[in-house]
C-alpha cells in the first residue's frame, strides 16, 4: 500500500485506541502513539511511513524485552561478561577459536563446547562471557548452572517420576551450561540422570560444560567404563574442545598487580 495522504491534525490517542492496542499486545504502539504522530503531523508524513515507524519502534522494543528476558533466565554470574575476560591471558589458539564460537554457528547444528583446565584458569568465565554474547547479539537462549545443582534437581524429578518432565523444560535452551562437571558426588543415580542429559540433548540441543578433569579421569564421575566411554563418544561427536594451560589467571592478575 502506497498511501501518499497525511495524517489530520486531530486529536491522536483517546480510550478507545488505547484499549484497541492492548487487546492486539502493542504496548510500544501506545506508548508512542502521541508522540510519532505529533512527528508526523510537522513533518507532514504519508499514513504509511507514520504506521512503518510506529511497526519499527515496536520490534526494536520487543527485541529489547526478549534479550532482558533471555538474560534474567540465563543465570550467568554478573562478573561474567566479555568487557570482564582478559583476552591479554588467554592462548592466541583460545582466542581465534573464541573468536568463531561468537558467530554463534554452532548452536544451529547441536554443537558442544567442552573447556578443561585446572582450577583459577578462567574456564567459568570464557563459558559464561560466550553465551552472554550469543544471547545479546543472536538471542539464544540459555541455562547457566553448577553441574552438581542441575544433578540434584534430576535425581529429585526422577525421584517423583518426573524425569521426561524436567527434561523437557530444560529442552527450551538453546544451550545449556554444566559449569564445574568435575564436581558432581558421583553416586550411581547422580551418574544416570547425567548420562540420560547427555543423550536427550544429543544431535539436539548444545551443551557447554567447564571441567578441572580430563577425560582419561571421567571415569571418577562415571564410575563405569562403558558409561563414560558413551558420555564422553556423545559429547564429542560434534565438539569444540578448548583446553587451558599454563598458570592459574588469577595468578597472573596478581603478578601484574605487583609488578
Amino acid at each position: 500500500m502506497t498511501n501518499t495522504k497525511t495524517l489530520a491534525k486531530e486529536p491522536t490517542t483517546d480510550l478507545l485506541t488505547s484499549n484497541l492496542l492492548k487487546q492486539l499486545n502493542l504496548s510500544s504502539f501506545e506508548t508512542h502513539l502521541e508522540n510519532i504522530d505529533q512527528v508526523a503531523i510537522k513533518n507532514d508524513w504519508s499514513y504509511e511511513l507514520f504506521l512503518r515507524e510506529l511497526c519499527l519502534i515496536e520490534l526494536d522494543s520487543r527485541a529489547e524485552r526478549k534479550t532482558s528476558r533471555l538474560i534474567k533466565q540465563a543465570k550467568i554470574p554478573p562478573k561474567y561478561t566479555i568487557e570482564n575476560l582478559n583476552q591479554k591471558l588467554l592462548s592466541a589458539k583460545i582466542r581465534k577459536t573464541l573468536s568463531v564460537l561468537l558467530k554463534g554457528e554452532f548452536v544451529s547444528t547441536g554443537g558442544n563446547i567442552l573447556v578443561f583446565g585446572l582450577p583459577g584458569r578462567g574456564k567459568s568465565h570464557l563459558l559464561g562471557a560466550l553465551a552472554r554474547e550469543l544471547i545479546l547479539n543472536h538471542g539464544i537462549s540459555v541455562y547457566f548452572t553448577p553441574t552438581f545443582k542441575i544433578v540434584e534437581s534430576l535425581l529429585i524429578a526422577k525421584k517423583n517420576l518426573e524425569l521426561e518432565k524436567a527434561l523437557k523444560k530444560l529442552d527450551k535452551f538453546d544451550v545449556l551450561i554444566l559449569d564445574d562437571i568435575g564436581y558432581v558426588q558421583q553416586s550411581k543415580d547422580e551418574m544416570e540422570v547425567l548420562f540420560t542429559l547427555f543423550s536427550d540433548r544429543y544431535e539436539r540441543k548444545s551443551i557447554m560444560l567447564s571441567s578441572n578433569l580430563v577425560f582419561s579421569k571421567w571415569d571418577q564421575i562415571f564410575k563405569d567404563k562403558m558409561t563414560t566411554m558413551a558420555a564422553i563418544d556423545r559429547l564429542i561427536h560434534h565438539a569444540t574442545i578448548i583446553e587451558y594451560t599454563g598458570e592459574s589467571i588469577r595468578a597472573s592478575e596478581a603478578k601484574a598487580k605487583l609488578s
